[in-house]
């Protein structure tokens, strides 16, 4: 499968703050690649130089086969973007800033027109298609935005952080959209602090930290890297955590943790479910009484704590935009 985005050795720098430091990436076509990580990391200035909007101090990209510097002109033609406000003027109307954007396409009146009204009804907007947008709810002006991105039908698609802000309908409603536009070809390129969001659309992952891929792998394989599953338990009472602790080190495959006022415990493991089966059945010999018990798999936040050392939520302002 050829390659709809490829980057190598991208570097940035606003002074003595390096945005970008050997940035390396590769997107084939047809897929979803997210760029996951927190404000400063350097994804925003990588959508930037990758939509020719900023120059590389170093390095080179290429996207749809065309140089991001040297192409830049044709490349515009070819890609689409939405970024995380959206790019829509409140006092037209939602017809009229499609229509707006397919004349700036060279699309001319008639085949704006047209292509305006089947992207609002794509987008669930038709019945809002001749108001004013400054009276759009968040959502609606999300979807406008991103039907603006398609109003050119491009091949690469570049979202940089589409659901900051969306209530979870409407960032659910935001992700089917996005998956149909890859079931008929797009390529996107996604950049999100949402953790649950790139778990379910991406088919490949790189996190992203201090303006360079620190690791690289579908959300299975990075999970992988944390390592571990955990056998969770909720006991009865206090008296049985002791207990149930003793009981467990030989399943343990790491250090046991013990909640004692919640009365839980994680006991890491290897073997899944084959595990918890047996740790049921140990406690159950011993009289030990389990009010809840599971089996959990590392989570991307899991991964994203191991390899940055904070959650993603814990971002800090970004110093370079």
């Amino acid at each position: 499968m050829p390659d709809a985005i490829m980057a190598e050795g991208l570097v940035k720098k606003y002074g003595d703050v390096t945005a970008l430091d050997e940035m390396e990436l590769t997107v084939p076509e047809g897929t979803v690649f997210g760029l996951l990580g927190p404000n400063g990391a350097g994804k925003t200035t990588t959508v930037r130089i990758l939509t020719t909007l900023l120059r590389p101090d170093a390095g080179h990209a290429t996207v749809a086969g065309l140089d991001v510097v040297r192409d830049a002109g044709r490349l515009r033609a070819r890609i689409g973007v939405s970024g995380q406000y959206a790019a829509v003027d409140d006092h037209l109307t939602g017809a009229e800033n499609l229509e707006m954007v397919g004349r700036l396409y060279h699309l001319g009146a008639g085949r704006s027109r047209r292509r305006a009204r089947e992207l609002l009804e794509r987008f669930d907007l038709t019945e809002a298609a001749d108001r004013p947008v400054q009276g759009y709810s968040g959502g609606m002006r999300r979807r406008l935005d991103l039907a603006g991105a398609l109003v050119a039908a491009p091949p690469v698609l570049f979202l940089d952080e589409p659901t900051t802000g969306l209530d979870p309908r409407a960032r659910i409603g935001l992700w089917d959209v996005i998956a149909e536009l890859v079931a008929e070809g797009t390529t996107v390129l996604l950049t999100t602090q949402y953790l649950e969001e790139a778990d379910r659309l991406a088919d490949r992952i790189a996190v992203v930290d201090h303006g360079r891929v620190i690791a690289l792998g579908t959300a299975d394989e990075l999970k992988d890297q944390v390592g571990g599953e955990r056998v969770e338990l909720s006991l009865a009472d206090a008296a049985g955590l002791e207990s149930a602790a003793r009981t467990l080190a030989p399943l343990a495959a790491g250090d046991v943790r013990i909640d004692s006022a919640a009365l839980q415990m994680t006991i890491p493991v290897s073997g899944g479910v084959a595990a918890l089966t047996r740790a049921l059945g140990d406690l159950a010999a011993e009289r030990i009484t389990v009010r809840d018990a599971g089996l959990r798999r590392p989570t991307l936040d899991d991964v994203f704590l191991s390899l940055t050392g904070h959650q993603a939520d814990e971002t800090t302002e970004e110093t370079a935009r």
